[in-house]
């Protein structure tokens, strides 16, 4: 059994779909400025194989195990983000969105951990923890001295995970009108 993490490609845009829709819940309508499941898989499809927004391949490592996608990490530059974020609200009017701005989620000069996600049939075999490892690897060699992430203030199991981890709380945090805690790890 051997996990191998690497850069998504378009090509996995049909296996990332689904976990982006389950690391995200309601948020993936917002994204995608849809209403029907369906068309919330289909739109973060469409996104994924683009290269002009955070939702991108170039922006999303894959964990395989036994040559299947078993997880995900979106990883961006809080740099970029504005950006980034421009180019889906564009595309989000263009569609007719009803809320077509998205929420910012990262500062500049951290590297931002938007969703990890593990494929539910690969629970448990420590697939979580290798991406956030990786993510540690990828700071360290483009030069980032904080990883950050946002978690729901009621979603205390992953809050204690991510202080496992050695991420720390380190302020408050609203997107789409709901409470989190931004976390920061010093890398």
């Amino acid at each position: 059994m051997e996990i191998t993490i690497r850069q998504a490609q378009p090509a996995d845009a049909k296996s990332a779909a689904p976990l982006l829709i389950e690391a995200n819940g309601d948020i993936a309508k917002r994204m995608t400025g849809e209403t029907d499941w369906d068309k919330v898989d289909l739109a973060l499809q469409e996104l994924f194989k683009r290269e002009d927004n955070l939702h991108s391949y170039l922006y999303t490592y894959v964990a395989e195990l036994d040559g299947k996608v078993a997880g995900i990490m979106a990883l961006y530059p809080g740099d970029i983000e504005a950006e980034l974020d421009q180019n889906l609200n564009k595309w989000l009017a263009e569609k007719g969105a009803t809320n077509p701005e998205v929420d910012p989620e990262a500062l500049p000069g951290e590297l931002y951990i938007d969703a990890v996600c593990i494929d539910p049939a690969f629970r448990n075999k420590g697939i979580g923890t290798q991406l956030f490892t990786y993510a540690e690897k990828i700071a360290q060699q483009t030069g980032f001295t904080k990883l950050s992430l946002n978690v729901e203030i009621e979603k205390e199991p992953a809050i204690r995970l991510y202080k496992r981890l050695g991420y720390e709380i380190v302020s408050p945090w609203t997107i789409i009108d709901e409470p989190f805690h931004h976390m920061v790890k010093e890398v």
